[in-house]
């Protein structure tokens, strides 16, 4: 009884809802905005709790060799037996171990917590925006005005596949050319367009490109 009451006498209550609550700006608020995967948001946010919740509890507690031995081999265990994930989502994942570790044992106060962890979270907010950089998406096009491929050509193809698609389109990368059907396979690059609220289903809006999701 006395060891709970000295936890919840200490800062570990407060410590753990900031912990919270920026693991929920950063993975609710800025990550899922863009990737909408519930399986790596509930996963980030549980192995950022875990790590805060190991490391506070265990600060100052020595310990053996054997004991870290076996904690790196349960974690490279996972590692291997999991996919391999992007390098975004890596990185959100090294920035879950960074506020984690900071609020887990950092020895800022409360407040200066708060201050770090919003400077993390807006740096990531603005990395997000087109104003860092913009996001370009790829879509695979099976095209059949093939004299357009030809590198004179290049402006007419780029012309040709805006008025088509209606894609703000950056570049066009020729993947291969079957001269047998007269058909050319391409890699459209464009930037992210904002389709109205009333644009219609694939199905009931047929065209004579067919394309891929976006890559």
């Amino acid at each position: 009884m006395t060891n709970i009451t000295e936890l919840l006498s200490s800062d570990f209550i407060k410590l753990l809802v900031i912990n919270t609550l920026f693991l929920a700006i950063l993975l609710r608020g800025i990550f899922f905005r863009r990737s909408p995967n519930r399986n790596s948001l509930f996963g980030f946010f549980m192995f950022g709790s875990g790590v805060f919740l190991v490391t506070h509890l265990l600060q100052g507690v020595e310990i053996s060799m054997g004991f870290a031995f076996g904690l790196f081999a349960i974690f490279a265990m996972l590692r291997y037996r999991t996919e391999s994930i992007s390098i975004r989502n890596m990185s959100y994942l090294f920035l879950v171990i960074v506020i984690s570790l900071l609020n887990g044992v950092s020895p800022l106060s409360p407040s200066s917590l708060v201050l770090v962890n919003s400077i993390l979270c807006g740096l990531v907010a603005f990395g997000e925006t087109n104003l860092f950089a913009p996001r370009i998406f790829s879509k695979s096009v099976r095209y059949e005005n093939i004299q357009n491929i030809r590198p004179e050509n290049y402006q007419q193809l780029l012309a040709d596949l805006k008025y088509r698609t209606g894609l703000d389109i950056d570049r066009v990368e020729i993947a291969n050319v079957d001269f047998l059907n007269d058909v050319a396979n391409l890699k459209v690059f464009h930037y992210e367009n904002k389709l109205p609220t009333d644009f219609p289903c694939a199905d009931e809006s047929p065209s004579s490109l067919e394309s891929e999701t976006n890559g």
